[in-house]
């Protein structure tokens, strides 16, 4: 096995940013959600995708860009097992699992660098709490361990299994987009960057 496949798992555009209904109506929060959504995407670039979802919406917005789409089981860490599992039926060594919320992805392939060699990368998010990308060796059972605190779990995994544990530091990929105070950011990176 060579190479590396994406993973991303989409609970539902409609749905999705449950935490900026304060600030942004539903419609709006649907249309930021498949913004951020297309950005990934992008940023998987040739390399095989995945998109794990049961929503409609989703699926097909991944279909009309030629994405894969497999159902979402149910909670983001079975989606992140899900995808790992279709990233190795393809014949990847490496699974990137990358949330579809990074405004300034534009490429995954540091987290590609790794091959099949038993070393799980991580970018934390820019509060250096959470988990925005991860990568990890397929043929590893490889505990996916999302929320809050998910750098700190899946570092841990890592040492569990034996795995080495290589910190991406990427702004781009680190900057994510779940609370009001990061739209202000967004408003200010996204002009500055189209």
């Amino acid at each position: 096995m060579t190479g590396a496949g994406v993973v991303i798992p989409v609970r539902a555009f409609a749905l999705g940013k449950a935490r900026l209904t304060a600030h942004l109506d539903d419609e709006t929060r649907a249309a930021l959600a498949r913004t951020l959504a297309d950005r990934v995407g992008a940023a998987s670039g040739e390399l095989p995708t995945v998109v794990v979802s049961s929503a409609a919406d989703v699926r097909d917005w991944a279909r009309k860009r030629g994405l894969d789409v497999v159902d979402d089981p149910g909670t983001l860490d079975e989606a992140a097992t899900t995808g790992r599992a279709w990233v190795e039926a393809r014949g990847c060594a490496r699974a990137v699992v990358a949330h579809a919320d990074l405004p300034f992805a534009r490429t995954l392939a540091p987290l590609t660098r790794d091959g099949g060699r038993p070393i799980v990368a991580v970018v934390p998010c820019h509060r250096d709490d959470g988990t925005t990308v991860i990568s990890v060796p397929v043929g590893v059972p490889f505990g996916f361990a999302y929320g809050p605190g998910s750098f700190r779990r899946h570092a841990a995994e890592a040492r569990r299994l034996g795995l080495g544990f290589r910190v991406v530091r990427d702004a781009d990929l680190a900057f994510d987009v779940d609370i009001p105070a990061d739209l202000g950011r967004l408003d200010f990176r996204v002009c500055s960057r189209d």
